[in-house]
């Protein structure tokens, strides 16, 4: 009697969800000419068990960075928020009066988040520990990914772009020159961030007046590369309303980037080097100096999430490989460990597919109704608080800043979006009016996705207004 009132209990919850998509979020996508079957939606809320809204929500669709949450989700769960990659220095000679007579070793582990400041830090560390002079190489040991993790294919034609960067066991800054745009009295002033020498800038931009609008639009670059030296040509208009803006491009390899680094870094410090590079794994005779961790993966995910961080989601992917599959870390064996953690949670996402992790793909996919599940989940497990804070605040930081700034929502919802071409999603959780906390997913598929930002929006207010 008992499990024939709790069927009917069911029975009558699952007739209540809603299958249409509410009139407000209909009516933006017909404006932007998106068909609903274009659209997948779901909405839970993280005490219930059945959805409130559903449509087309079993659907394999691209999630675009929406896919970033899964993999920081899986991470947080198996690695735990404690997490902390490592960072190697050896040697393979002696140390005497201040010399090293022998090869400096860099083991990497995969350090997503290794940055100028920390290989700063890193070389410090080795010149209170005796050292000022190398006679020797520089020797990077990368094996702990490996090689050519992803074919070297880049996801577009922008090959100098950051986003198209290659994971790497070693990577310093995401192997990223930052160029800083900046409206001076009457020129614009164009430099790096951290200024390698082996980098020449031209500068050929121009100031106009008007609206800042699509500045990037307004101007182009060209990079011709030769004898490690990079020369960028900028040329364009920028308007003063513009302020300070910044364009991040790749353009030296990994290690080329980090011996660029170093020899700069080193040469400050007061430290004296003329060796050459060499990529080799860690001999067996070499000798550890010292090791140095990174900041946790709880303020890792944080980066990655609010500002869509693809380089630093795929290293993160390769680090789930190699800790739950072992080493050399691969692309596969990263994919493998969420698809296992899945399965311990109780879940079966038939339809997922995950190429890299980051949404920066044009082959991954995971539905609406799936994702929106682990979102529920993940509220009730021990890493909800480092989860939850590492997605954008609605109106007020990451990628949602200017999004719903007049909304009585405003706030009040922690959601992760992602855009590539004819795909735009958001999803994260949003505390309703009446104090609860809704799960919410929506994937837009079709060639006029880019158009569906105010049906997202629309949906968020809805889902704010709910009882």
């Amino acid at each position: 009697m008992k499990k024939l009132a709790l069927l009917v209990s069911l029975m009558l919850l699952c007739a209540q969800v809603q299958a249409e998509l509410p009139k407000t979020v209909a009516t933006e996508l017909m404006q932007a000419d998106v068909p609903l079957n274009g659209v997948s939606v779901y909405v839970q809320a993280v005490d219930n068990q059945a959805p409130t809204l559903s449509h087309n929500a079993d659907k394999g669709m691209n999630p675009a960075s929406v896919m970033k949450m899964v993999t920081t989700n899986a991470a947080l769960d198996m690695l735990t928020p404690a997490y902390r990659w490592k960072t190697e220095l050896y040697h393979d000679g002696q140390i005497k009066d201040g010399v090293l007579h022998g090869n400096l070793i860099i083991k990497g582990y995969g350090d997503p988040s290794f940055k100028v400041q920390d290989f700063w830090r890193l070389l410090m560390s080795l010149k209170q520990a005796g050292v000022k002079k190398i006679k020797g190489d520089l020797l990077i040991d990368k094996s702990y990914f490996a090689d050519d993790i992803d074919n070297g294919i880049s996801f577009d034609d922008e090959k100098w772009r950051a986003y198209n960067a290659k994971p790497s066991a070693f990577s310093v800054n995401g192997r990223s020159t930052s160029f800083r745009f900046f409206a001076n009295d009457d020129v614009i002033s164009l430099n790096q961030e951290f200024e390698l020498p082996e980098v020449i800038v031209v500068n050929n931009m121009k100031l106009v007046e008007g609206d800042c609008g699509n500045w990037r639009g307004r101007m182009s670059y060209d990079i011709q590369t030769k004898a490690a030296k990079a020369v960028v040509s900028f040329k364009g208009a920028y308007a003063a309303d513009c302020g300070e803006r910044y364009l991040e491009l790749s353009l030296f390899d990994d290690t080329q980037y980090a011996y660029f680094t170093f020899k700069k870094l080193w040469r400050e410090l007061g430290g004296t080097f003329d060796g050459k590079l060499q990529l080799q794994p860690v001999p067996n005779t070499a000798k550890k100096l010292l090791e140095q961790v990174s900041e946790p993966l709880g303020s890792n995910v944080r980066e990655i999430n609010k500002w869509s961080n693809n380089l630093m989601a795929r290293q993160l992917l390769l680090t789930l490989g190699a800790e739950k599959m072992g080493a050399p870390a691969t692309m596969q064996k990263g994919a493998a460990a969420i698809n296992d953690w899945l399965a311990a949670s109780g879940f079966n996402f038939k339809e997922l597919v995950i190429e890299n992790g980051s949404g920066l793909s044009r082959v991954e996919r995971i539905s609406a109704e799936h994702l929106g599940r682990m979102l529920v989940r993940a509220y009730s497990s021990p890493v909800m608080p480092e989860y939850m804070a590492s997605m954008p605040i609605l109106s007020l930081d990451g990628t949602v800043k200017h999004r719903l700034q007049d909304s009585a929502a405003n706030g009040r919802a922690h959601l992760k979006t992602g855009s590539i071409n004819g795909v735009s999603s958001i999803a994260g959780y949003v505390l309703s009016a009446s104090g609860h906390r809704y799960a919410m997913v929506m994937l837009v598929n079709h060639p006029n996705a880019g158009g569906s930002r105010d049906a997202q929006d629309a949906l968020v207010e809805w889902v704010y207004h709910l009882p």
